[in-house]
């Protein structure tokens, strides 16, 4: 049934797709028809578009022919106007230039007229205008009737020029008060000349310059002012010949700065008189006489320059050199003098005078030339005798501050500088002040050496302040006094010439800063005081040694009662011994008062210098002893730690900790040598040998020697240790062996061989002995070498002995 339904629905669905086929053929046959009509319609339009074409190109061609033809005739057309235009341009052209022609002969003949009746105002105006129809004419240099006309204008303007110059000789002589119209007349001139060429101005005002100084040459050219104690009335002539001609003289144009050009050439004819009057002098001028003349001259060249202008205030110094001494750059410089202490400690532009050339004399002021310095040049090559005479101030100045000198400063001083060093300075400042005021060329160069050689003269006063020890062949060998006894006072001073030495040392280098700020740029480079510098670093270096000199000294007392104590009896150990009481009193009476004195870098120094002279002393000095029993080396021992525990609160003492840990290390590492060779004193006779070889690895034969003799050691019992000391050598290092305190045997007591006292064991105690011997003479390497040398003297062995064998 279903196969039947589906079967009925095929039909209409047959007949609905015939149609649509039906449909489309139509559409297909109509297409067909009418693409056949389009394309025999476009071969149509083809035909015609084709046709037309050529049409046009005929056309074109056509218009292309009338075109030329056009422009034929068009050519042909121009050609008769430009000729026409040619000939109307030339007769303008000829019609303007007789017209100027003519207006040219008039005005050449009017200025003739005006010329010969010295109508200066109406010949200025006219020639002007000359001067613009000539410029019109240049084309026509070669026309006969030119060439007439512009020498005629040339022989109106010699007229002229000769016209005014004459009229301008009367000026200055009377005339100008007798006749009223002459000024006027003048003034009007001035115009003519600014008409005529630049260089006729030039030579009426240089002719003028010339016949005003005329008089000035012949006054003071004359025997009776010729001097150099009438320079000032030269000054007082130009000014006054100026305030009287100030009225007279605004007849020239202000363009033309009259005034300022006579005062240049003035300035010149003054130098060069001056300069005669200089080097005509058979004796050397008097210093008064020579710096008023210089006083009165820059004075003078002051005021130009301020009237005119031109060159740059160069005077004004007082606050540069005010602030010498003042302290703004104190950080700096004691930054400078710790850099060469620590070296110690480690090893060991005038332009005023130049000659200016012709275009600048003729500038307008203001424009490049410097009256300063144009006259007062001439007197620096005569300023010796200045310096001389302030050297001479200043050295009788330095001998009477210095005898004046208490070495002592004023309770509630701040700086604790002595009162010389300063007022030095004070002086020195006044001298830079008076050379500054007047020069800054090489005699301000020169009176800076001046200051180099006082200052210097200044730190050996200070050098030779310092106490001095006595006499003796160590002392000549390196260049040292002996023994140096210092007072309290005399500590006070010398911490006083440190401070001083480096206020010198640091204002030193600031009066250096300042004069190169001010003197002439091509001295600068040689303004230096470095080794004026060295100087004062050198004074401070020889006070600080002679402070730890000094305490050394204090130090013999306590030594030499050291000595004394008999050791060898003691029979049991107590308080720290009286020596050490000593040593202790002598370090708090002095210390607070350095600490308090000197500054941190050079306590710090001085700290050092002590603990590397006192320590090693300390351990020499155990073998000056005579017999030391067990008991004695265990209160030498607390003796030594007691000393060391002294030494350790030094920088507490002079309340400076800065530097107190590299001190304490040096101070223990020092002392612990001493406290070693108390060590092998108590250790038990068979161990002796091998606690020193543990406990001082670098000792000699020599020194265990002299350390069996402390021991009480007969010379028969010393022989066999030493025998097996020398066989297993004394440089052996082994593990350290703590000696165990044993009961010491009677013995006789030992006289010390004096051979063998306070032998030196090591290269490093070489040093040290020499700088004890030389009293600090090694802060330079000759010195240095002598004190080696005195220190080998006293060994049997080592390369210094051989010197002193051969």
């Amino acid at each position: 049934m279903m196969g039947e339904a589906s079967l009925s629905g095929v039909e209409p669905l047959m007949q609905k797709i015939q149609n649509e086929i039906r449909s489309v053929d139509a559409g297909i046959l109509a297409a067909v028809r009418q693409q056949s009509n389009s394309g025999t319609k476009a071969k149509e339009d083809l035909a015609a578009a084709t046709k037309a074409v050529e049409e046009l190109m005929y056309k074109i061609r056509e218009i292309k022919t009338k075109a030329v033809q056009s422009e034929t005739m068009v050519q042909e057309i121009c050609r008769d106007i430009k000729k026409l235009d040619f000939a109307k341009k030339h007769i303008t052209t000829t019609i303007t230039a007789l017209h100027r022609l003519t207006m040219l002969v008039s005005a050449v003949e009017q200025l003739q007229i005006m010329a010969s009746k010295r109508q200066y105002k109406e010949a200025a105006a006219q020639l002007e205008a000359v001067n613009q129809l000539c410029s019109h004419f240049e084309a026509y240099r070669d026309i006969p009737k030119i060439i007439e006309l512009r020498e005629k204008f040339k022989n109106i303007k010699q007229i002229l020029k000769s016209h005014v110059f004459s009229d301008f000789s009367s000026l200055g002589t009377g005339k100008e008060t007798e006749e009223t119209n002459l000024l006027q007349q003048l003034s009007d001139a001035c115009l003519v000349v600014d008409a005529l060429e630049p260089s006729v101005r030039e030579e009426l005002v240089n002719n003028f310059c010339n016949r005003e100084l005329t008089s000035y040459e012949q006054i003071f050219e004359g025997a009776e002012l010729a001097k150099l104690d009438k320079t000032e009335r030269r000054y007082a002539w130009i000014k006054r010949r100026m305030r009287s001609n100030e009225d007279i003289w605004k007849i020239f144009p202000s363009s033309w700065h009259v005034s300022y050009r006579l005062c240049i050439l003035f300035c010149k004819k003054t130098r060069k008189q001056l300069e005669d009057i200089l080097a005509s002098l058979k004796e050397k001028p008097d210093v008064g006489t020579l710096l008023l003349a210089l006083q009165r001259t820059l004075e003078f060249e002051d005021e130009l320059a301020e009237k005119f202008g031109g060159g740059t205030q160069s005077r004004e110094i007082g606050n540069e050199i005010e602030e010498i001494g003042k302290g703004g750059n104190s950080g700096s410089s004691a930054s400078d003098i710790r850099k060469k202490y620590e070296k110690k400690l480690a090893a060991h532009q005038g332009s005023g005078n130049e000659e200016k050339d012709g275009s600048k004399d003729l500038a307008v002021p203001g424009a490049g030339f410097n009256f300063r310095g144009i006259i007062s040049s001439c007197f620096e090559p005569h300023l010796t005798v200045y310096i001389e005479l302030e050297e001479k101030t200043l050295m009788e100045n330095l001998e009477k501050l210095v005898q004046e000198e208490t070495w002592d400063i004023e309770e509630g001083g701040q700086n604790n500088v002595l009162t010389s060093s300063m007022q030095l300075f004070l002086i020195i400042k006044r001298s830079l002040k008076r050379c500054s005021a007047l020069t800054k060329n090489q005699t301000l160069f020169n009176l800076f050496k001046v200051f180099s050689r006082i200052l210097k003269a200044y730190a050996t006063k200070l050098f030779v302040r310092l106490p001095k020890g006595g006499s003796g062949i160590v002392a000549a060998a390196t260049g040292m006094d002996g023994q140096i006894k210092t007072s309290d006072r005399d500590e006070r001073v010398i911490c006083y010439i440190v401070n001083s030495a480096e206020y010198c040392h640091k204002t030193a280098g600031e009066l250096a800063e300042s004069v190169a700020k001010i003197i002439d740029p091509q001295y600068a480079d040689g303004v230096d005081m470095s080794e004026v510098q060295d100087e004062f670093s050198a004074v401070i270096t020889k006070s600080l040694v002679t402070l730890v000199h000094g305490l050394e000294t204090k130090f013999d007392i306590e030594m030499a009662a050291m000595t004394r104590v008999p050791w060898g009896t003691l029979e049991s150990v107590g308080d720290q011994s009286e020596y050490v009481n000593g040593i202790n009193m002598i370090l708090t009476t002095s210390i607070p008062v350095l600490g308090n004195l000197l500054s941190p870098i050079y306590f710090q120094f001085f700290l050092d210098k002590l603990a590397s002279s006192l320590g090693p002393r300390f351990y020499s000095n155990i073998f000056k002893c005579k017999q030391i029993s067990e008991t004695g080396a265990q209160q030498m021992l607390l003796d030594t730690q007691a000393v060391k525990t002294i030494l350790l609160e030094i920088p507490s003492l002079g309340r400076q900790t800065s530097g107190a840990a590299s001190y304490s290390k040096f101070v223990s590492r020092e002392m612990s040598k001493a406290e070693a060779l108390l060590k092998v004193i108590l250790s038990p006779v068979d161990s002796v040998a091998d606690t020193y070889r543990a406990l001082l690895p670098e000792g000699t034969p020599m020194e265990f020697q002299r350390i069996l003799e402390l021991k009480g050691l007969k010379k028969a019992d010393q022989q066999s240790i030493l025998d097996d000391f020398n066989k297993h050598g004394p440089g052996i290092k082994q593990t350290q062996i703590q000696p165990a305190v044993a009961p010491s045997s009677p013995a006789a007591p030992v006289v010390p061989n004096p051979t063998a006292v306070g032998l030196i064991a090591s290269r490093e105690d070489v040093l040290t002995r020499a700088a004890a011997l030389g009293r600090g003479a090694a802060t330079t390497g000759f010195k240095r070498f002598l004190a080696l040398t005195e220190a080998a003297k006293d060994r049997k062995d080592g390369p210094f002995r051989k010197l002193f064998n051969a």
